[in-house]
């Protein structure tokens, strides 16, 4: 089956995410409890068909205020050129200063290097960037604070 952005999708080992993005080769990339995975779409079935638990009455669950829409908190770079990468970190930081955002997530993955030595080198040259870390819990991420 295939899948578009923001299709709600269910992931068996992991729960139900959005597609946020088409990738090549049949995998998705889906936005699963804050976190972006990659995943083959032979492993992802519709939400819809999955059993919804039960919801108490509207009377004793009211809706929530609808909150404003808030700019990605996370760029994934895997499977992009070291130029690609920078052109997609730049656009990406200039999205989050404008959405007012404090810490974003940059993901680079820990194997090779290139693109996460590349952009590092870009950080230390943009002054709208604070400082930035690699995540202690997962090498293969990088926090910039804004």
């Amino acid at each position: 089956m295939n899948f578009v952005p923001g299709d709600r999708v269910h992931v068996a080992t992991l729960g139900t995410g959005i597609v946020r993005e088409v990738r090549n080769g049949g995998r998705y990339l889906i936005e699963l409890k804050g976190r972006s995975v990659l995943v083959a779409g032979s492993q992802l079935e519709p939400a819809s068909k999955r059993r919804q638990p039960k919801r108490p009455p509207a009377e004793l669950n009211p809706p929530a205020p609808e909150a404003a829409p808030v700019a990605a908190p996370s760029l994934d770079l895997h499977g992009k050129t070291v130029v690609e990468a920078l052109d997609a970190l730049e656009a990406f930081l200039n999205d989050a200063l404008l959405g007012g955002g404090a810490d974003v997530r940059v993901i680079h993955g820990r194997s090779g290097g290139r693109i996460k030595t590349a952009v590092h080198g870009r950080l230390r040259q943009l002054p709208s960037v604070r400082a930035f870390r690699v995540d202690p819990r997962n090498p293969g991420v990088t926090i910039v604070t804004l």
